[in-house]
């Protein structure tokens, strides 16, 4: 059983997307179905569960899930271990956004390759707020993430830029837009009554949940939802109002379909960087990653 074909597994099992997984393994989908068709032939029953609808894992999936991460893992260990040591050659495992893939790693990750030719990145991607909890858990090297207000012991992170944390409503004349723009004329936009859509977990829900108990404020809660994407795309439909990182609204491709709300004492901005647990860093793998996104960005912010 080939580590290559171990791999695309695990990148579907991330993913639960086919057509994603094919993005970023640069594969077509059909190539990537027929692997995991051909591993679930070897293993003599289904992985994965699909309909039209969705992917999902099966009890042999995540079974086969924890089999595989360990195959890759030691074969990532003994590649090291009989690679050049003029070379660098083994496989870091990162996870980010889908926005982060371009709007913050795609710098990196040229320099990376340049420097780095041997060495394979594994990307998975999904919800910036689960980076830290995956970094934690061992379930990847390096993450993209927002800094933490409190940042775990046993964790490092590398801040690359800073991204303001817009407030935002809809661009279009509807009920919420009109809500907003009353209280701009009165002075003041307390939030009171207007929808409001907020992450559902992460660094940038802990922020707006704090700036609301400093000043009293009780939001009216349309939605939570996983993701900043997924936020912008509900306001620019005139569901609510809500709060993203600049640099997710600009690169969402709806930034003409929103707002921003001024305010005086609105939230700070959100630092961007990458984490990975101390001990990983002592991998010189890990750390050439680290090492080459800290030149990339001028050491951070």
């Amino acid at each position: 059983m080939d580590t290559r074909a171990l791999r695309v597994f695990l990148s579907v099992a991330d993913t639960l997307n086919f057509s994603r997984s094919s993005e970023l393994l640069h594969m077509s989908v059909s190539a990537v179905s027929r692997t995991v068709k051909r591993l679930e032939d070897e293993v003599g029953q289904p992985l994965l569960q699909r309909d039209n609808r969705s992917v999902s894992l099966t009890g042999a999936g995540r079974e086969f899930r924890e089999y595989a991460r360990q195959v890759v893992a030691e074969w990532q260990q003994l590649r090291r271990k009989l690679g050049s040591d003029r070379q660098l050659a083994g496989e870091v495992s990162l996870y980010c956004s889908v926005t982060a893939t371009y709007s913050v790693l795609a710098p990196i990750l040229e320099a990376f390759r340049a420097a780095h030719p041997a060495v394979d990145i594994m990307m998975h991607t999904g919800d910036q707020a689960d980076g830290i909890s995956r970094i934690l858990e061992g379930q990847d090297d390096v993450a993209v993430s927002g800094r933490p207000a409190q940042l775990p012991g046993r964790m490092e992170f590398l801040p690359l830029l800073e991204s303001p944390l817009q407030f935002c409503m809809p661009a279009a004349d509807c009920a919420v837009r009109e809500q907003v723009l009353a209280r701009e004329a009165a002075g003041e936009v307390d939030f009171k009554d207007i929808p409001f859509i907020v992450p559902e977990r992460g660094v940038t829900k802990d922020m707006l949940d704090n700036w609301f108990q400093e000043r009293g404020v009780r939001p009216r809660i349309y939605a939570q939802v996983a993701g900043h994407e997924a936020i912008v795309a509900m306001v620019s439909l005139g569901l609510g109002v809500g709060i993203a990182p600049q640099l997710v609204i600009e690169a969402s491709g709806m930034a003409s379909s929103v707002s921003p709300i001024p305010l005086t004492d609105g939230l700070p901005p959100l630092t961007i960087g990458l984490c990975s647990l101390g001990q990983r860093l002592a991998s010189p793998l890990v750390r050439s990653l680290w090492d080459v996104a800290g030149q990339t960005y001028g050491a951070g912010v």
